[in-house]
This record gives C-alpha cells, sequence and structure tokens, in this order.
C-alpha cells in the first residue's frame, strides 16, 4: 500500500473535474483512508459520482472543506481560480498544505487570491495521470518542510511519476517536454492512421497497428531503458532500407527543428499565460 507508512492528513479537493477524480482514485486505490478525503464542487453531477464510487465525503461548501482539510487540493479551471478562491480569504491558512494543479498561475498569485502567505507547491500534472501513467513537474515554496514535499510527491505518485523543479520558471519546461506532450504523440498517430486509412485499412484496423506500434515501442524504450532513442531508431533502420526511406523524408521535412520549435511555442504561450493572472 502506497500511503500505508505516511501520516494520514485531511485532505480537500476543491474542484471535482477529470484530473481531481484521477488523483482521488490514486489515492484510495492505493490504501489512503477514504474517510480523510473530501471532495467539494457546486456540481452534484461531478462530485457525487466521486463520493459513490470511493466512498470519500462529498460537499457544496468549500469554506467548510478548507477549513476542516490539512492539505487543499486547488483544481479548479485557472479563468475560476480567484473567485473560488475570494470566499475562502478569511480561512486561516497558516497550518495548512496547498497544492494547485492548475496551469498557467505563478505560485505567488495565491498569496493575492486568499490574501495570506501560503506553503504552496504548484503541480503540473499530464493527462496519462487519469489511467495512473502520468508525469507531474512539481514546485514547492521555500516555505515548504521536507515533510510536506514528502506528503505531496507520494500524492502525486499515486498517478504516476514526478519530478521536482527547482525554479518554478522550469514548470513552464515541464508543460513543454510533458504537459503538452501527449498532444505531440497523438497528433503523430493520427496523421498515421489517417495514411494508414487511404492505403485501404477501416478506421479501427489502422487505429489497432497504430496504437499497437506506439505502445510495443514505448514498452521496448522502457524494456531497454539504459540505450538512447537514437540508438533505438538506428536497432530498427537498415541502411537502404524501408525505415531509412521514411526517416530520410522526416529528416527533409526538418521534423527535430519543428519539434524543438513547437515545444519553444508551448514555452512562451506558458509565460504569456502566467501575466494574465
Amino acid at each position: 500500500m502506497l500511503f500505508r507508512s505516511m501520516e494520514h492528513r485531511n485532505i480537500a479537493f476543491i474542484g471535482a473535474g477529470n484530473m481531481a477524480h484521477a488523483i482521488i482514485a490514486g489515492l484510495v486505490n492505493g490504501g489512503y483512508p477514504a474517510k480523510n478525503i473530501t471532495v467539494s464542487s457546486p456540481s452534484e453531477v461531478r462530485r457525487e459520482p466521486l463520493e459513490k464510487e470511493f466512498a470519500i465525503q462529498s460537499t457544496c461548501d468549500n469554506i467548510n472543506a478548507v477549513e476542516n482539510a490539512d492539505v487543499i487540493v486547488l483544481a479548479v479551471k485557472p479563468q475560476m481560480m480567484a473567485e473560488v478562491c475570494k470566499p475562502l480569504q478569511h480561512i486561516d491558512f497558516s497550518q495548512k498544505l496547498v497544492l494547485t494543479i492548475a496551469a498557467g498561475i505563478p505560485a505567488s498569485r495565491y498569496n493575492d487570491y486568499l490574501a495570506t502567505s501560503l506553503r504552496l507547491i504548484r503541480i503540473m500534472p499530464n493527462t496519462p495521470a487519469l489511467v495512473g501513467k502520468g508525469l507531474s513537474g512539481m514546485f514547492a515554496q521555500n516555505t515548504i518542510t521536507p515533510e510536506d514535499k514528502q506528503f505531496a510527491d507520494a500524492l502525486m505518485k499515486s498517478v504516476g511519476t514526478t519530478v521536482w523543479v527547482e525554479q518554478e520558471s522550469a514548470i513552464n519546461d515541464i508543460i513543454a517536454v510533458a504537459g503538452s506532450a501527449p498532444a505531440y504523440f497523438f497528433l503523430f498517430m493520427e496523421s498515421m492512421q489517417q495514411e494508414a486509412e487511404r492505403l485501404g485499412f477501416s478506421a479501427d484496423v489502422a487505429r489497432a497497428i497504430v496504437q499497437q506500434a506506439a505502445s510495443g515501442s514505448t514498452a521496448l524504450a522502457e524494456k531497454q531503458n539504459s540505450l538512447p532513442f537514437s540508438t533505438l531508431r538506428e536497432q530498427v533502420t537498415s541502411k537502404g532500407g524501408t525505415t531509412a526511406a521514411a526517416l530520410a523524408q522526416f529528416y527533409a521535412g526538418k521534423l527535430p527543428e519543428n519539434v524543438a520549435l513547437a515545444m519553444q511555442a508551448a514555452i512562451k504561450r506558458a509565460q504569456e499565460m502566467e501575466k494574465q493572472f
């Protein structure tokens, strides 16, 4: 059990969207006591299934949920964050750990949103967390204790792996390398499926072929993780063969350069978003 040896703090999730659902599932399935978890959301449609599935506490009262929590997970959309936080400003946060999984909001802004100096950890998870295969970038302010970091680390490891960064700006790098990355791969898979369909395969068969090729390649990379990706690529590429011809086309289209440009575009947009909040 992931949390057997850890303290069981009372956790309140503010927001009941897909990422909150994933983390709650990871916690409960990892052995965290359901009685110590509360989800708060104005939407019964969102929160009641969580209560029924995981036997956690459910409420529409954010104030009560936060007052009775040791750890608050802010899991609402960035554009809603200021509005959600404002009614919580009278609460004493001095003994509470605040975790935020909202994209684009600098850690310091939460001190303004909640009108106090917080013990806050900013987290950038990616969508494979929904199936327990996520990667979360983690940044802790200097007010965070080692115990708080350990707790937050275990919480996010319930849905995948974690990477801690020393500078908050590196969260934007995590977004480019991991946060947005599933879409890069899905675009590549989409393009492959479209061409497979043009070759005459049905949509279902084309998807199955591409999906298996992707998952098989990932499994191979994981099994041979001591080898660089470049070596794995070379092992598949016979000189003068079909794979070499395909890769030559990719290089002619400057694929590596375009990947780098795409990642830099993601970082630039993340920096712009931080100025909006």
